[in-house]
């Protein structure tokens, strides 16, 4: 155990130390913080800004009317009294309303606009004009106006849904999505980084010289054990500065799921990786140069990459026949489970089921990896095929 720890230490911090590790962590949280302070911002801007709308003479009458009409509506309307034609033309022109309503006839008016007028924006004041029209002849007719409205005040509908929507599936949809593609980009860089790692070794020969004092899979399970935990802290900072940075600017409400979900990322990265970095270190064993290295490596890529495709897929309908499935299933599990975590679609037998099933299936991966490693280390020359290396295991 204690060589193993060693072994751990020394690429922990061999590749903690270096300065192109530091400097892309650097941008990447860097990245991170602007790009979401940027997004609350924009999304802080997106309120409609209201219109002004010029009222000419005796269209004044329905400033009170457009008001309420337009806030009824979700168009903010701003009227504005002008003396004249003439003047709302020039305003027009000038572009200090956007808008206005001049009398043509008895409770008509011509709307003039620059250039074309929103179809929001002429709905609401086409509303006003009917409403101010009708209040108009109620009045002549011995109505009031506002005993009718007190009147008729209960008359409406009120909507019962079945299933009520999610006010926070939004926020929901993009904490699941932020873990899928941090453990996608973590688990392929770092499996690879293992098997790059192996291949450096064995292509110098100093496999040789470590060998010759230490077992192999001492060896091998501290490269494993040693780059993991520099994806972990990775990982760690990435989603701690992406939740801290979120939170404070308003984007995520929902703190405790984010937590929850960042927890989840954190706990499936560790199964995950070790399930694929024992298989790439495998992979890597079979080989003695880096250019060989993509041929052994490749089917392992792409089961990563098929997670990923099956994660996006998920994303939007996480309790899904598809998602329920193959979250049961390892590897898929490691990118579906925290993906339904941040859904709330699933419950504690389905998390504690899951990773008992990931975590047999990472001793069966450890064990075969082991033995294709021990086997196969200190090979070179001609690059093995796995059929060839699960045959000799």
């Amino acid at each position: 155990m204690n060589v193993i720890v060693l072994v751990a230490r020394r690429e922990f911090t061999a590749r903690l130390r270096t300065r192109a590790f530091l400097i892309s962590n650097i941008v990447i949280v860097a990245a991170v913080v602007v790009g979401l302070v940027l997004a609350s911002a924009l999304s802080g801007s997106s309120t409609t800004a209201a219109t002004n709308v010029g009222l000419v003479g005796p269209a004044s009458s329905l400033s009170a009317t457009l008001t309420h009409t337009g806030e009824a509506a979700g168009v903010p309307i701003d009227p504005i009294d002008l003396p004249d034609e003439a003047r709302a033309k020039a305003d027009i022109q000038s572009g200090s309303v956007d808008a206005a309503l001049v009398p043509d006839g008895h409770e008509h008016y011509r709307v003039l606009t620059k250039t074309s007028l929103d179809e929001k924006v002429a709905g609401v004041l086409g509303a006003a004009v009917k409403q101010q029209a009708l209040a108009n002849v109620l009045v002549a007719q011995g109505v009031d106006p506002a005993q009718l409205a007190v009147a008729t005040s209960a008359a409406g509908i009120t909507v019962t849904s079945l299933t009520p929507p999610d006010p926070q599936k939004g926020q929901r949809i993009g904490l699941a999505y932020t873990a899928v593609v941090l453990l996608y980009a973590t688990l392929l860089m770092f499996g690879m980084y293992v098997a790059m790692g192996v291949v450096e070794e064995k292509a110098n020969r100093v496999v040789e010289l470590l060998l010759s004092t230490i077992r192999p899979l001492e060896l091998l399970w501290g490269k494993v054990i040693g780059i993991g935990l520099v994806g972990l802290a990775q990982l760690a900072l990435i989603g701690a500065v992406a939740v801290i940075t979120a939170t404070a600017t308003g984007l995520i409400t929902i703190g405790g799921t984010a937590v929850a979900v960042f927890g989840s990322a954190l706990g499936w990265y560790v199964l995950g990786f070790v399930f694929f970095a024992v298989l790439y270190a495998a992979a890597a064993s079979m080989v003695s140069r880096q250019e060989d290295l993509n041929s052994t490596t490749m089917p392992l890529t792409l089961l990563v990459i098929a997670m990923f495709a099956v994660a996006q897929a998920c994303v939007q309908h996480p309790d899904g026949d598809l998602s329920n499935t193959l979250s049961w299933i390892p590897p898929f599990s490691t990118v579906l489970m925290p993906i339904r975590i941040a859904a709330g679609v699933t419950g504690t037998a389905q998390i504690v089921g899951t990773i008992a099933l990931m975590l047999v299936a990472c001793l069966a991966m450890s064990l075969l990896a082991a033995r294709i490693y021990r086997r196969s280390i200190l090979q070179t020359g001609t690059k093995m095929s796995w059929r060839d290396a699960l045959a000799r295991s």
